[in-house]
């Protein structure tokens, strides 16, 4: 009797993942990958259509064509979708997951007798009380190709992916607000939301020192808007690192935007980041409170010692908030996340700019060498300790960082984005790091904005310091017990000490934590291909031999060769292939 292939999905506004399973596939050493269909397709006129693979059997040209997974199957158990576009939000797709045997190009026989299917509605942001907003950054030249000549506008627009709505939507649903955030710059969609703003509203900036980026734009809105306070905030050890707005409605606190996000144009699209808006009237009323206390300019001395306040009225989800920094060496908020991973059933993910807490990063590490677990993590980058500085001298980095920078190199399930570069596999592009987004900074630009289509012809001024900037932790996603946390803090001992931060713990949201899931595979799946390529890849830019090792990526043309591991009994891989994850 002929095995179906099991097909689990993780669905987010803007990606749809999907593992699956075919356990027929270890009797067939002939078994060479996966046909994947999706129904209704990507057509105007609805037929249904094969899902694309950029590799092929034989090594590819620069101007390769990606072809459908029917003629080069997907030799993966897990993929994404990468044709979901806003406008997709709220349908359903029907996805037929079909073994492929074969022996090459010429040989390829799709088992439809045991396909396996899997009907995904893409949800609308607002689920529930929770709306999720992931924007879909510069994370693949390939899918950016079709982008990267035209306007600056348009770039940005499909970079954002819909998060550039989330300020002016809560906004929009406010009669009046309270903002507190770190760096405020946008000049094209939230400086105009602000300036459109016809209630009151409170504007919280930091400016210490020489990072003045809010400056010029809080004044702004303030000079264009006398119903709209501003209010500096420098008597913090660091930084104030917040990013949050509370929505009122008839002198009521309604919700909250919080998240990663900077109120910047290059974190709304260069840099991977969310946000979310939560229809709380418990929760905006704390983030008031502690609004109120930015606003005063209250140092930390001052301020009494946070610990997590519980949140009841979104439905289905157990929340709480916690605003840090805690006095002295404190750290409960970094003790509670470390115990939390260290209770994980299955699987920890996470996805930082830096990692940097010794405690918290052993408690990962431990569950990624446990048979039982699996973790999955993405860094903006990772720092090799032997490597000096351009003056020759020791780096001074955190204890952690050397444990963290061996494992990126024995086991990818750590990785970082700073490593990829110019060069790239036979038939990619390079990884495009940045767009030029100045001409929409209101602290870079000088006079007047300057228009689209200038800046489109514009280089690009060097990829921006911080491309992963995401600050979140998902334990147990692929369970029915899931715990995310999220918000502003980076992990680190210097947030849960010198910083004004938020974080929410937010626990059983099935759905949050599939979406979640869905955008850290979609972007760790993307490096874990870059690194496996730099490993046997020929240095110093020069371009590999076809067929030679350093230019592996190409299918292979029996089952061992691409997925002997998960089907060895003990593997990480074998493990990951009977999760669904």
């Amino acid at each position: 009797m002929v095995t179906a292939v099991t097909v689990k999905a993780y669905a987010s506004p803007s990606c749809v993942l999907l593992a699956f399973d075919w356990m027929d596939g270890a009797e067939h050493k002939d078994f060479l990958g996966f046909a994947i269909q999706r129904n209704p397709g990507y057509g105007r006129d609805g037929k249904p259509q094969y899902l694309f693979n950029k590799l092929d059997f034989v090594p590819l040209e620069h101007d390769a064509r990606p072809k459908r997974s029917d003629e080069a199957p997907i030799q993966k158990f897990n993929w994404w979708d990468g044709g979901i576009n806003i406008e997709d939000q709220g349908k359903t797709f029907e996805y037929s997951v079909i073994p492929v045997l074969g022996t090459g190009p010429d040989d390829l026989k799709l088992q439809h007798n045991a396909a396996g299917k899997r009907s995904v509605t893409v949800p609308r942001p607002l689920e529930g009380q929770i709306a999720t907003y992931f924007n879909r950054a510069v994370v693949s030249a390939q899918s950016f190709a079709k982008q990267k000549d035209k306007p600056l506008d348009k770039r940005m627009d499909w970079l954002a992916n819909g998060l550039q709505n989330a300020i002016p939507q809560i906004l929009d649903e406010s009669d009046a607000f309270e903002c507190a955030i770190y760096h405020l710059s946008d000049n094209r969609w939230i400086i105009p939301a602000f300036e459109a703003f016809r209630g009151r509203g409170s504007i919280i900036y930091f400016d210490k020192a020489d990072d003045t980026k809010s400056r010029t734009a809080a004044h702004l809105i303030a000079e264009q808007r006398p119903n709209i306070s501003i209010h500096k905030r420098d008597a913090i050890s660091k930084l104030m690192h917040d990013k949050f707005i509370i929505s009122y409605r008839k002198k009521h606190e309604q919700a909250v935007l919080m998240g990663s996000t900077n109120f910047t144009p290059e974190a709304q699209t260069v840099q991977a980041n969310l946000l979310h808006i939560i229809h709380s009237r418990e929760l905006a009323a704390l983030y008031a409170e502690r609004a109120n206390l930015l606003a005063m300019n209250v140092g930390k001395k001052d301020m009494e010692a946070p610990d997590w306040n519980e949140v009841s009225d979104v439905g289905g989800t157990q929340m709480r908030v916690f605003f840090l920094p805690e006095p002295g060496e404190s750290r409960k908020f970094l003790d509670t996340v470390t115990a939390a991973v260290k209770k994980a059933k299955s699987s920890v993910l996470f996805c930082m700019y830096t990692a940097s807490d010794k405690q918290l990063m052993e408690a990962i590490f431990a569950k990624g060498d446990s048979p039982k677990h699996l973790i999955y993590g993405l860094l903006n980058s990772i720092d090799d300790p032997d490597k000096p500085t351009k003056k020759g001298e020791r780096r001074k980095l955190p204890e952690i960082a050397a444990t963290i920078f061996h494992r990126s190199q024995s086991n990818p399930d750590t990785l970082p984005y700073a490593a990829f570069g110019a060069n790239a596999p036979r038939g990619f592009l390079p990884e495009l790091k940045t767009i030029d987004t100045t001409p929409y900074d209101a602290s870079a630009a000088k006079g007047k904005t300057k228009p689209a289509k200038k800046a489109a012809k514009k280089k690009s001024s060097g990829p921006p310091p911080i491309h992963v900037h995401h600050k979140f932790i998902v334990i147990d996603g692929d369970t029915e017990t899931p715990t995310i946390y999220t918000g502003s803090p980076n992990f680190s001992r210097s947030s849960e000490n010198s910083n004004d931060e938020n974080v929410l713990e937010i626990k059983g949201n099935t759905r949050l934590a599939e979406a979640y899931v869905a955008e850290l595979m979609r972007l760790y799946n993307h490096y874990r291909a870059r690194a496996i390529w730099n490993k046997t890849h020929e240095k110093n830019g020069k371009q590999p031999k076809a067929g030679s090792e350093a230019d592996p990526l190409v299918l292979k043309r029996t089952r061992d060769e691409w997925a002997k591991d998960a089907y060895k009994s003990g593997t990480k891989a074998s493990l990951a292939r009977e999760r669904g994850l």
